[in-house]
């Protein structure tokens, strides 16, 4: 039985942290937090990601970086 883990996060600390697709998307694999978006009341509510070899961006709710089974905390 495989048992799915969640990648513990801190929105505050999301900034320029890197993450590694475990699925990538032409070629595109390690990802850097380049921007996090922010409600009136200044609570993270998304984050945009930037691929590393392309520069593409993608827009996303933070909470999905948790998801073990699509993304793994820091470069591997």
């Amino acid at each position: 039985m495989i048992k799915s883990t969640k990648n513990q996060i801190n929105p505050n600390k999301l900034l320029l942290s890197k993450w590694t697709a475990v699925q990538p998307v032409n070629k595109e694999k390690h990802f850097l937090v380049a921007e996090l978006l922010k409600d009136e009341q200044e609570q993270v509510i998304g984050c945009v990601l930037e691929a590393v070899m392309t520069n593409r961006k993608i827009e996303m709710a933070w909470q999905e970086l948790s998801n073990s089974q699509n993304w793994l905390l820091g470069w591997r």
